[in-house]
């Protein structure tokens, strides 16, 4: 983490405003993101934000095997520190935190949230639990600074490493070294492994990506500063008072942890036959062709299509979140119904994939200018429920429910990183999948419950890859071609 000096202070609102598609987005999310924590309560949670007007936070918290400091990041003259003296800094930290017998207190946040609610009541009791607490939450970030991890095969290293920023591996592992309700965590392994988790109740991916971008461009071209003589303060250690019923609280959270760890199925790879490049030179939506290719994967993984879920984003108005894709069209099925079928040539399924993809643009074009139903029908059922009425009927239809379960959770979380976010699914017999495309090639994550047994991650992962090659074929792509000749 020697990239904080490239930072501006989060409170100087200094951003150029980013455009999509000719729009002008939102940018409120970027101000929620440093010194945000979500906090459990007993039947809701909050989410503690910096309040507005006040000098922000100077410091983060780190964490090495269990054990919180308190860093400053900006000298007393209000310059932040510089790459050596971060570097000198968490050198100290490094040095206070060798034993490795402590409680793994950071795994009471990953349990389920009314069972970290009480698990939190009790642990903020204590004066020095609700110190060091709030130390956490307040923080402008987390960097969470892990052990190394067995090493697995180069075929499974992706996987591996996104499930270590996941989760931490678990209670055995690196679980413990996390607040997972902490906003912004970077993350950082003695073995060369580095992710980011973020928690998704202030923002979403996109802002997310667009900091890891500029974080890499600044370790690329960072601006040398030298080190001022001013001498600097020992990081603070965060002490917690561990009562029994806090211990108990903790091996339970453990063993519900690993439970749920266990049962995560995560499969990442890239497809390098093609890349975004290429569809955009086609006039075609990389989006949309990627999200019909998935329809046709899980068609061919379980013989039907289902409920698809594609996150849009709402930026375009002020303090926009999301809108929801309905990726299974009519105009899907036909194209996958199409490549069943022996008797369809080629040209007829070209015809058929790009008319599913043109039906996929404007949907997405009407849930980006906020023109989508899944929204507006939450906030129709949620505003009655609030004022004491009746759910209207709608709601209750067995239609409904089937058509918002949604057994693929899908997202494009575009950065110019080589790297892709991953999350897990929404239902116990469905999946996640999540992408990012890239100049020529495409990464991306798939996840499923290993509890199901009609769900597998690597078998989609593996149909997907075959659903690419296949419209790949379609549009014009030999498989012999080098990516390169893309550049």
């Amino acid at each position: 983490m020697t990239c904080s000096p490239g930072l501006s202070p989060p409170a100087s609102q200094t951003l150029l405003v980013e455009y999509s598609r000719g729009y002008p987005l939102c940018m409120d999310q970027y101000s929620r993101l440093f010194a945000s924590c979500r906090l459990p309560g007993p039947k809701h949670d909050s989410v503690l934000l910096p309040p507005p007007g006040r000098r922000p936070p100077t410091y983060i918290t780190v964490v090495r095997n269990f054990q919180f400091f308190q860093l400053e990041v900006y000298n007393s003259d209000g310059t932040p520190l510089t790459v050596d003296q971060l570097h000198w800094q968490l050198q100290r930290i490094r040095s206070q935190s060798w034993k490795t017998d402590k409680e793994p207190l950071g795994v009471l946040t990953s349990d389920h949230r009314h069972t970290w609610g009480q698990a939190y009541t009790t642990l903020m009791r204590d004066k020095l639990n609700r110190e060091s607490a709030r130390a956490i939450q307040r923080s402008l970030f987390t960097v969470c600074l892990d052990a190394p991890v067995l090493k697995v095969s180069d075929a499974r290293a992706a996987s591996r490493l996104a499930a270590q920023m996941l989760h931490g591996g678990g209670s055995h592992s690196n679980s413990g070294n996390r607040w997972f309700d902490k906003t912004l965590q970077f993350i950082v392994g003695e073995d060369g492994s580095c992710g980011v988790l973020y928690e998704q109740a202030v923002a979403e991916g996109p802002p997310i990506a667009t900091i890891i971008d500029h974080v890499l461009d600044y370790c690329k071209d960072p601006v040398p500063v030298r080190a001022p003589l001013i001498p600097l303060q020992l990081p603070q250690k965060l002490y917690f008072y561990f009562t029994p019923e806090i211990k108990r609280d903790i091996e339970h959270a453990k063993q519900n942890l690993d439970i749920l760890i266990t049962d995560l199925d995560i499969s990442c790879f890239t497809y390098r036959r093609f890349g975004k490049e290429r569809l955009k030179r086609q006039g075609l939506s990389p989006d949309s062709v990627l999200q019909v290719a998935l329809q046709l994967a899980y068609y061919r993984a379980h013989g039907e299509l289902c409920p698809t879920a594609e996150s849009a984003s709402l930026r375009r108005f002020h303090r926009g979140r999301t809108e929801t894709i309905r990726s299974a069209t009519s105009a899907a099925l036909a194209f996958v119904q199409g490549m069943a079928d022996d008797n369809c040539q080629a040209p007829e399924r070209l015809s058929l994939l790009k008319r599913a993809v043109e039906v996929h643009s404007a949907l997405t074009e009407q849930a980006l200018d906020g023109q989508g139903i899944d929204r507006h029908l939450l906030g129709l059922k949620l505003e009655a429920i609030a004022d004491g009425f009746r759910v209207p009927e709608l709601f209750m239809d067995t239609s409904y429910a089937v058509a918002s379960y949604w057994k693929l959770s899908t997202g494009q979380v575009a950065a110019r990183t080589d790297c892709v976010m991953c999350y897990g699914p929404l239902v116990p017999d469905g999946y996640a999948v999540c992408y990012n495309p890239l100049f020529s090639h495409i990464n991306f994550a798939v996840t499923a419950f290993n509890c199901c047994q009609e769900t597998n991650a690597e078998l989609l992962a593996g149909s997907l890859q075959g659903a690419l090659d296949d419209v790949g074929a379609l549009l014009g792509y030999s498989g012999d071609e080098s990516p390169e000749k893309d550049a």
